[in-house]
Protein backbone atom coordinates (compact mmCIF):
# COMPACT_ATOMS: atom_id res chain seq x y z
CA UNK A 1 0.00 0.00 0.00
CA UNK A 2 2.84 2.37 0.96
CA UNK A 3 4.57 1.49 -2.28
CA UNK A 4 1.47 2.40 -4.28
CA UNK A 5 1.13 5.75 -2.50
CA UNK A 6 4.81 6.48 -3.06
CA UNK A 7 4.42 5.75 -6.78
CA UNK A 8 1.35 7.93 -6.96
CA UNK A 9 3.10 10.84 -5.27
CA UNK A 10 6.14 10.41 -7.51
CA UNK A 11 3.95 10.33 -10.62
CA UNK A 12 2.10 13.45 -9.46
CA UNK A 13 5.42 15.25 -8.84
CA UNK A 14 6.66 14.39 -12.33
CA UNK A 15 3.37 15.63 -13.76
CA UNK A 16 3.68 18.92 -11.87
CA UNK A 17 7.24 19.42 -13.11
CA UNK A 18 6.09 18.68 -16.64
CA UNK A 19 3.28 21.22 -16.34
CA UNK A 20 5.68 23.88 -15.03
CA UNK A 21 8.08 23.15 -17.89
CA UNK A 22 5.30 23.53 -20.48
CA UNK A 23 4.14 26.84 -18.96
CA UNK A 24 7.71 28.09 -18.75
CA UNK A 25 8.29 27.20 -22.42
CA UNK A 26 5.13 29.07 -23.41
CA UNK A 27 6.21 32.11 -21.38
CA UNK A 28 9.64 32.20 -22.95
CA UNK A 29 8.31 31.62 -26.46
CA UNK A 30 5.93 34.53 -26.09
CA UNK A 31 8.75 36.63 -24.66
CA UNK A 32 10.82 36.00 -27.79
CA UNK A 33 7.85 36.94 -30.00
CA UNK A 34 7.29 40.11 -28.01
CA UNK A 35 11.01 40.92 -28.19
CA UNK A 36 10.89 40.52 -31.98
CA UNK A 37 7.97 42.96 -32.13
CA UNK A 38 9.82 45.50 -30.00
CA UNK A 39 12.97 45.01 -32.08
CA UNK A 40 10.94 45.64 -35.30
CA UNK A 41 9.53 48.89 -33.93
CA UNK A 42 12.52 50.36 -32.18
CA UNK A 43 15.61 48.60 -33.55
CA UNK A 44 17.79 45.94 -32.01
CA UNK A 45 19.56 46.70 -28.69
CA UNK A 46 23.31 46.56 -28.44
CA UNK A 47 23.20 43.25 -26.55
CA UNK A 48 20.54 40.77 -27.66
CA UNK A 49 18.93 38.47 -25.03
CA UNK A 50 20.01 34.81 -25.05
CA UNK A 51 18.06 32.67 -27.48
CA UNK A 52 18.72 29.35 -25.71
CA UNK A 53 17.65 28.45 -22.17
CA UNK A 54 18.63 25.37 -20.18
CA UNK A 55 17.66 23.91 -16.82
CA UNK A 56 14.31 23.47 -15.13
CA UNK A 57 14.65 26.29 -12.55
CA UNK A 58 12.90 29.51 -13.55
CA UNK A 59 14.70 32.66 -12.45
CA UNK A 60 12.55 35.44 -11.05
CA UNK A 61 13.43 37.94 -13.82
CA UNK A 62 12.69 35.39 -16.55
CA UNK A 63 9.38 34.53 -14.94
CA UNK A 64 8.29 38.18 -14.74
CA UNK A 65 9.40 38.81 -18.33
CA UNK A 66 7.45 35.80 -19.52
CA UNK A 67 4.35 36.88 -17.62
CA UNK A 68 4.45 40.40 -19.08
CA UNK A 69 5.08 39.04 -22.54
CA UNK A 70 2.17 36.63 -22.22
CA UNK A 71 -0.15 39.54 -21.49
CA UNK A 72 1.34 41.47 -24.40
CA UNK A 73 0.65 38.59 -26.78
CA UNK A 74 -3.06 39.17 -26.38
CA UNK A 75 -2.69 42.57 -28.10
CA UNK A 76 -2.71 42.74 -31.87
CA UNK A 77 0.79 43.22 -33.20
CA UNK A 78 1.52 46.42 -35.12
CA UNK A 79 2.31 45.95 -38.81
CA UNK A 80 3.46 48.47 -41.35
CA UNK A 81 1.49 49.71 -44.35
CA UNK A 82 2.71 48.54 -47.78
CA UNK A 83 3.17 51.96 -49.32
CA UNK A 84 4.74 55.39 -49.01
CA UNK A 85 3.92 58.74 -47.50
CA UNK A 86 5.14 61.55 -49.76
CA UNK A 87 5.84 64.65 -47.66
CA UNK A 88 6.24 68.10 -49.26
CA UNK A 89 9.21 69.89 -47.68
CA UNK A 90 8.73 73.57 -48.39
CA UNK A 91 11.95 74.53 -46.64
CA UNK A 92 14.36 72.49 -48.74
CA UNK A 93 12.69 72.00 -52.14
CA UNK A 94 12.12 68.28 -51.86
CA UNK A 95 9.53 65.56 -51.40
CA UNK A 96 10.45 62.94 -48.81
CA UNK A 97 9.38 59.37 -49.65
CA UNK A 98 8.68 57.66 -46.31
CA UNK A 99 8.52 53.85 -46.43
CA UNK A 100 5.57 52.93 -44.21
CA UNK A 101 6.78 49.37 -43.64
CA UNK A 102 10.04 50.46 -42.02
CA UNK A 103 8.94 54.01 -41.09
CA UNK A 104 12.03 55.62 -42.53
CA UNK A 105 12.84 58.00 -45.38
CA UNK A 106 13.82 56.02 -48.47
CA UNK A 107 14.70 59.04 -50.60
CA UNK A 108 14.61 62.82 -50.72
CA UNK A 109 13.29 63.63 -54.20
CA UNK A 110 14.79 66.98 -55.16
CA UNK A 111 12.72 69.62 -56.96
CA UNK A 112 13.60 72.99 -58.47
CA UNK A 113 11.01 74.84 -56.37
CA UNK A 114 9.58 74.54 -52.86
CA UNK A 115 6.45 72.33 -52.89
CA UNK A 116 3.31 73.31 -51.01
CA UNK A 117 0.94 70.48 -51.97
CA UNK A 118 1.05 66.84 -53.09
CA UNK A 119 -1.70 64.58 -54.46
CA UNK A 120 -1.64 60.86 -55.30
CA UNK A 121 -2.97 58.86 -58.28
CA UNK A 122 -3.17 55.39 -56.84
CA UNK A 123 -3.87 53.30 -59.94
CA UNK A 124 -1.17 54.94 -62.05
CA UNK A 125 1.35 55.02 -59.18
CA UNK A 126 2.04 58.69 -59.63
CA UNK A 127 2.44 61.63 -57.24
CA UNK A 128 1.99 65.27 -58.28
CA UNK A 129 3.69 68.09 -56.39
CA UNK A 130 2.92 71.78 -56.82
CA UNK A 131 5.48 74.55 -56.45
CA UNK A 132 3.82 78.01 -56.41
CA UNK A 133 6.89 79.62 -57.89
CA UNK A 134 6.36 79.67 -61.66
CA UNK A 135 3.31 77.42 -61.05
CA UNK A 136 5.39 74.27 -61.56
CA UNK A 137 3.94 70.75 -61.47
CA UNK A 138 6.20 67.75 -60.87
CA UNK A 139 5.10 64.21 -61.71
CA UNK A 140 6.85 61.67 -59.45
CA UNK A 141 7.08 57.95 -60.16
CA UNK A 142 5.91 56.38 -56.90
CA UNK A 143 7.77 53.13 -57.60
CA UNK A 144 11.18 54.36 -58.77
CA UNK A 145 10.91 57.56 -56.68
CA UNK A 146 12.10 59.90 -59.43
CA UNK A 147 10.62 62.93 -61.24
CA UNK A 148 9.26 61.76 -64.62
CA UNK A 149 7.69 64.93 -66.00
CA UNK A 150 7.56 68.64 -65.20
CA UNK A 151 5.36 71.51 -66.37
CA UNK A 152 5.82 75.23 -65.67
CA UNK A 153 2.59 77.16 -66.20
CA UNK A 154 3.96 80.62 -65.40
CA UNK A 155 2.72 83.07 -62.81
CA UNK A 156 2.09 82.06 -59.21
CA UNK A 157 0.03 79.01 -58.26
CA UNK A 158 -2.40 79.07 -55.35
CA UNK A 159 -3.73 75.52 -55.14
CA UNK A 160 -3.82 72.12 -56.86
CA UNK A 161 -6.83 69.82 -57.20
CA UNK A 162 -7.03 66.31 -58.70
CA UNK A 163 -10.13 65.34 -60.69
CA UNK A 164 -10.11 61.53 -60.61
CA UNK A 165 -13.13 61.30 -62.94
CA UNK A 166 -11.39 62.94 -65.88
CA UNK A 167 -7.79 62.21 -64.79
CA UNK A 168 -6.82 65.86 -64.81
CA UNK A 169 -5.27 68.45 -62.53
CA UNK A 170 -6.83 71.85 -61.93
CA UNK A 171 -4.34 74.55 -60.98
CA UNK A 172 -5.51 77.88 -59.55
CA UNK A 173 -3.16 80.76 -60.40
CA UNK A 174 -2.87 84.44 -59.62
CA UNK A 175 -0.93 86.94 -61.75
CA UNK A 176 -2.37 86.09 -64.22
CA UNK A 177 -5.73 85.11 -62.72
CA UNK A 178 -6.42 81.72 -64.26
CA UNK A 179 -7.88 78.28 -63.63
CA UNK A 180 -5.82 75.84 -65.71
CA UNK A 181 -6.68 72.27 -66.67
CA UNK A 182 -3.80 69.80 -67.13
CA UNK A 183 -4.81 66.35 -68.47
CA UNK A 184 -2.64 63.51 -67.20
CA UNK A 185 -3.20 60.85 -69.88
CA UNK A 186 -1.40 62.69 -72.68
CA UNK A 187 2.20 61.70 -73.49
CA UNK A 188 3.27 65.27 -72.77
CA UNK A 189 2.32 67.16 -69.64
CA UNK A 190 0.74 70.39 -70.88
CA UNK A 191 -2.19 72.74 -70.26
CA UNK A 192 -5.38 71.92 -72.17
CA UNK A 193 -7.40 75.00 -71.18
CA UNK A 194 -6.91 78.31 -69.37
CA UNK A 195 -10.02 79.97 -67.94
CA UNK A 196 -9.63 83.67 -67.19
CA UNK A 197 -10.99 84.66 -63.78
CA UNK A 198 -12.62 88.00 -62.85
CA UNK A 199 -10.25 88.81 -59.97
CA UNK A 200 -7.46 87.63 -57.68
CA UNK A 201 -8.42 84.17 -56.43
CA UNK A 202 -7.85 82.81 -52.93
CA UNK A 203 -8.97 79.19 -53.09
CA UNK A 204 -10.67 76.59 -55.28
CA UNK A 205 -12.67 73.46 -54.57
CA UNK A 206 -14.28 70.82 -56.81
CA UNK A 207 -17.68 69.19 -56.39
CA UNK A 208 -17.71 65.48 -55.58
CA UNK A 209 -18.85 64.54 -59.09
CA UNK A 210 -16.11 66.70 -60.65
CA UNK A 211 -18.56 68.74 -62.74
CA UNK A 212 -18.29 72.08 -60.95
CA UNK A 213 -15.73 74.24 -59.19
CA UNK A 214 -16.10 77.15 -56.80
CA UNK A 215 -13.43 79.86 -56.58
CA UNK A 216 -13.34 82.49 -53.84
CA UNK A 217 -12.39 86.17 -54.34
CA UNK A 218 -11.99 87.99 -50.98
CA UNK A 219 -11.27 91.41 -52.49
CA UNK A 220 -14.39 91.17 -54.66
CA UNK A 221 -16.45 89.75 -51.77
CA UNK A 222 -17.72 87.08 -54.13
CA UNK A 223 -17.37 83.51 -55.37
CA UNK A 224 -17.45 82.14 -58.91
CA UNK A 225 -19.21 78.93 -59.94
CA UNK A 226 -17.53 77.20 -62.87
CA UNK A 227 -18.72 74.48 -65.24
CA UNK A 228 -15.59 72.33 -65.63
CA UNK A 229 -16.78 70.44 -68.70
CA UNK A 230 -16.63 73.56 -70.91
CA UNK A 231 -14.87 75.15 -68.86
CA UNK A 232 -16.80 78.41 -68.36
CA UNK A 233 -18.02 80.79 -65.67
CA UNK A 234 -21.61 80.01 -64.73
CA UNK A 235 -22.13 82.69 -62.11
CA UNK A 236 -20.20 85.25 -60.06
CA UNK A 237 -22.19 85.91 -56.90
CA UNK A 238 -21.85 88.16 -53.87
CA UNK A 239 -20.83 86.02 -50.87
CA UNK A 240 -20.48 88.42 -47.95
CA UNK A 241 -17.40 89.89 -46.28
CA UNK A 242 -13.99 88.20 -46.65
CA UNK A 243 -14.95 84.93 -48.41
CA UNK A 244 -11.64 83.05 -48.09
CA UNK A 245 -12.68 79.52 -49.03
CA UNK A 246 -15.72 77.50 -50.04
CA UNK A 247 -16.83 73.91 -50.44
CA UNK A 248 -19.74 72.09 -52.03
CA UNK A 249 -22.39 70.22 -50.11
CA UNK A 250 -22.05 66.51 -50.89
CA UNK A 251 -24.99 66.56 -53.35
CA UNK A 252 -23.53 69.57 -55.19
CA UNK A 253 -26.66 71.71 -54.80
CA UNK A 254 -25.30 74.21 -52.28
CA UNK A 255 -21.99 75.90 -51.51
CA UNK A 256 -20.75 76.70 -48.01
CA UNK A 257 -18.59 79.84 -47.98
CA UNK A 258 -16.20 80.68 -45.12
CA UNK A 259 -16.33 84.39 -44.24
CA UNK A 260 -13.21 84.46 -42.09
CA UNK A 261 -13.06 87.94 -40.55
CA UNK A 262 -16.83 88.03 -40.15
CA UNK A 263 -16.75 84.70 -38.21
CA UNK A 264 -19.58 83.39 -40.32
CA UNK A 265 -20.43 80.88 -43.02
CA UNK A 266 -22.72 81.74 -45.93
CA UNK A 267 -24.78 78.99 -47.56
CA UNK A 268 -25.53 79.64 -51.24
CA UNK A 269 -27.68 77.95 -53.88
CA UNK A 270 -25.59 76.66 -56.78
CA UNK A 271 -28.32 77.00 -59.41
CA UNK A 272 -29.26 80.62 -58.69
CA UNK A 273 -26.17 81.90 -56.87
CA UNK A 274 -28.44 83.36 -54.20
CA UNK A 275 -27.70 83.43 -50.48
CA UNK A 276 -29.88 81.02 -48.50
CA UNK A 277 -28.67 81.66 -44.95
CA UNK A 278 -25.81 83.20 -42.96
CA UNK A 279 -24.66 81.32 -39.85
CA UNK A 280 -22.59 83.14 -37.19
CA UNK A 281 -19.69 81.14 -35.68
CA UNK A 282 -17.66 81.47 -32.45
CA UNK A 283 -14.43 81.07 -34.47
CA UNK A 284 -12.89 82.34 -37.68
CA UNK A 285 -13.58 79.55 -40.19
CA UNK A 286 -10.06 78.60 -41.31
CA UNK A 287 -9.94 74.79 -41.36
CA UNK A 288 -12.61 72.37 -42.61
CA UNK A 289 -13.18 68.65 -42.85
CA UNK A 290 -16.34 66.85 -43.92
CA UNK A 291 -17.72 63.54 -42.69
CA UNK A 292 -17.70 60.83 -45.37
CA UNK A 293 -21.50 60.91 -45.80
CA UNK A 294 -21.44 64.70 -46.15
CA UNK A 295 -23.80 65.21 -43.23
CA UNK A 296 -21.45 67.10 -40.93
CA UNK A 297 -18.77 69.77 -41.39
CA UNK A 298 -16.15 70.33 -38.68
CA UNK A 299 -14.62 73.82 -38.47
CA UNK A 300 -11.72 75.26 -36.45
CA UNK A 301 -10.07 78.67 -36.33
CA UNK A 302 -9.04 81.61 -34.18
CA UNK A 303 -11.35 82.69 -31.41
CA UNK A 304 -11.96 79.59 -29.30
CA UNK A 305 -10.32 76.32 -28.23
CA UNK A 306 -13.06 74.34 -29.92
CA UNK A 307 -14.40 72.51 -32.95
CA UNK A 308 -17.64 73.81 -34.45
CA UNK A 309 -20.04 71.23 -35.92
CA UNK A 310 -22.31 72.32 -38.79
CA UNK A 311 -25.16 70.32 -40.36
CA UNK A 312 -25.17 71.48 -44.02
CA UNK A 313 -28.43 69.71 -44.92
CA UNK A 314 -30.22 71.37 -42.02
CA UNK A 315 -28.29 74.64 -42.54
CA UNK A 316 -27.58 74.99 -38.82
CA UNK A 317 -24.70 75.14 -36.38
CA UNK A 318 -25.24 71.97 -34.38
CA UNK A 319 -22.82 72.46 -31.50
CA UNK A 320 -19.42 73.71 -30.36
CA UNK A 321 -17.12 71.14 -28.74
CA UNK A 322 -14.19 72.19 -26.56
CA UNK A 323 -11.05 70.47 -27.88
CA UNK A 324 -7.35 71.10 -27.36
CA UNK A 325 -5.63 74.48 -27.49
CA UNK A 326 -6.14 76.71 -30.56
CA UNK A 327 -6.91 73.75 -32.87
CA UNK A 328 -5.94 74.07 -36.52
CA UNK A 329 -5.89 71.32 -39.16
CA UNK A 330 -8.62 68.69 -38.80
CA UNK A 331 -9.21 65.28 -40.41
CA UNK A 332 -11.54 62.31 -39.91
CA UNK A 333 -10.53 58.64 -39.97
CA UNK A 334 -12.97 56.32 -41.78
CA UNK A 335 -13.31 53.38 -39.38
CA UNK A 336 -13.55 54.07 -36.54
CA UNK A 337 -14.75 57.61 -37.14
CA UNK A 338 -12.40 59.73 -35.07
CA UNK A 339 -11.84 63.46 -35.51
CA UNK A 340 -8.18 64.46 -35.22
CA UNK A 341 -7.52 68.13 -34.45
CA UNK A 342 -3.94 69.45 -34.57
CA UNK A 343 -2.93 71.98 -31.92
CA UNK A 344 0.09 73.88 -33.35
CA UNK A 345 0.83 75.95 -30.23
CA UNK A 346 0.88 73.01 -27.79
CA UNK A 347 2.38 70.46 -30.21
CA UNK A 348 -0.26 67.78 -29.81
CA UNK A 349 -3.32 66.27 -31.47
CA UNK A 350 -6.74 65.97 -29.82
CA UNK A 351 -8.81 62.94 -30.80
CA UNK A 352 -12.61 63.01 -30.55
CA UNK A 353 -15.21 60.35 -31.27
CA UNK A 354 -17.42 61.70 -34.05
CA UNK A 355 -20.61 59.97 -32.90
CA UNK A 356 -20.48 61.04 -29.24
CA UNK A 357 -18.22 64.15 -29.46
CA UNK A 358 -16.26 62.72 -26.53
CA UNK A 359 -12.56 63.58 -26.24
CA UNK A 360 -10.80 60.21 -26.34
CA UNK A 361 -7.15 61.15 -26.09
CA UNK A 362 -4.42 63.73 -26.59
CA UNK A 363 -1.20 62.73 -28.35
CA UNK A 364 2.08 64.67 -28.22
CA UNK A 365 3.37 64.77 -31.80
CA UNK A 366 5.99 67.47 -32.34
CA UNK A 367 6.38 71.17 -32.98
CA UNK A 368 3.65 72.97 -34.93
CA UNK A 369 1.54 70.13 -36.40
CA UNK A 370 -0.07 71.49 -39.57
CA UNK A 371 -1.46 68.60 -41.62
CA UNK A 372 -3.12 65.24 -40.88
CA UNK A 373 -3.82 62.26 -43.14
CA UNK A 374 -4.36 58.51 -42.77
CA UNK A 375 -3.12 55.29 -44.30
CA UNK A 376 -5.80 53.72 -46.56
CA UNK A 377 -6.13 50.74 -44.21
CA UNK A 378 -6.98 53.14 -41.33
CA UNK A 379 -4.21 51.69 -39.20
CA UNK A 380 -2.20 54.88 -38.77
CA UNK A 381 -2.73 58.64 -38.57
CA UNK A 382 0.17 60.64 -40.01
CA UNK A 383 0.79 64.13 -38.64
CA UNK A 384 3.10 66.58 -40.42
CA UNK A 385 5.04 68.81 -37.98
CA UNK A 386 6.13 71.99 -39.73
CA UNK A 387 8.60 73.42 -37.22
CA UNK A 388 10.27 70.22 -36.00
CA UNK A 389 10.46 68.80 -39.53
CA UNK A 390 9.12 65.33 -38.87
CA UNK A 391 6.20 62.98 -39.42
CA UNK A 392 4.45 61.71 -36.29
CA UNK A 393 2.79 58.31 -36.59
CA UNK A 394 -0.19 57.46 -34.36
CA UNK A 395 -1.53 53.91 -34.28
CA UNK A 396 -5.33 54.10 -34.12
CA UNK A 397 -5.54 50.82 -32.17
CA UNK A 398 -3.90 52.48 -29.17
CA UNK A 399 -6.83 54.89 -29.06
CA UNK A 400 -9.43 52.18 -29.67
CA UNK A 401 -8.12 49.89 -26.92
CA UNK A 402 -9.47 50.58 -23.47
CA UNK A 403 -12.68 52.26 -24.68
CA UNK A 404 -14.07 54.66 -22.07
CA UNK A 405 -11.14 53.97 -19.74
CA UNK A 406 -8.87 55.95 -22.11
CA UNK A 407 -11.12 58.97 -22.42
CA UNK A 408 -9.37 62.29 -21.83
CA UNK A 409 -6.06 60.50 -21.35
CA UNK A 410 -2.78 60.73 -23.25
CA UNK A 411 -2.30 58.09 -25.95
CA UNK A 412 1.17 56.90 -26.99
CA UNK A 413 2.96 57.94 -30.17
CA UNK A 414 3.92 54.97 -32.35
CA UNK A 415 7.03 56.53 -33.89
CA UNK A 416 8.51 59.74 -35.29
CA UNK A 417 10.20 60.05 -38.71
CA UNK A 418 12.46 63.04 -39.54
CA UNK A 419 11.48 64.16 -43.06
CA UNK A 420 13.14 67.50 -43.81
CA UNK A 421 12.87 71.25 -43.39
CA UNK A 422 9.47 72.93 -43.23
CA UNK A 423 7.12 70.09 -44.26
CA UNK A 424 3.60 71.31 -45.06
CA UNK A 425 1.52 68.45 -46.49
CA UNK A 426 1.55 64.76 -47.39
CA UNK A 427 -0.10 62.17 -49.61
CA UNK A 428 -0.25 58.42 -48.93
CA UNK A 429 -0.49 55.59 -51.42
CA UNK A 430 -0.31 51.81 -51.62
CA UNK A 431 2.41 51.30 -54.22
Amino acid sequence: MGSLQEGSVQSQSIGNVSMIWKKRTAFLGCALANYADIQWQFGAPRTAPPREFSGIMIHRRQFLLGSAATLGCWRRRATGFPGYAFVANGGERSVAAVDLTSFSVTRQIQLEGAPTAVVARQEQRRIYALSPQNAAIYEIDAVDLVVRRKLSLGGTAVSLRLDTGTNALWVLCRAPHLLIRVPLENPKLQAASRLKLPGEPEDCELSRDGRMAVVSFPQMRSVALIDLAKPALVNVAHAGDDPRSALFRSDGRQVVVANRRARMITVMDVKTGGILVKLPLPVEPENFCVKADGGQIFITGKGMDAVVVVHPYWTEVAETVLAGHAPGAVAISAAPEYLFAANPESGDVTVLEVATRDVLAAVKVGQEPCFITFTPDNQYALVVNHRSGDLAVIRLATITQGGSQRRSRTAPLFTMVPVGVGPVSAAVGRF
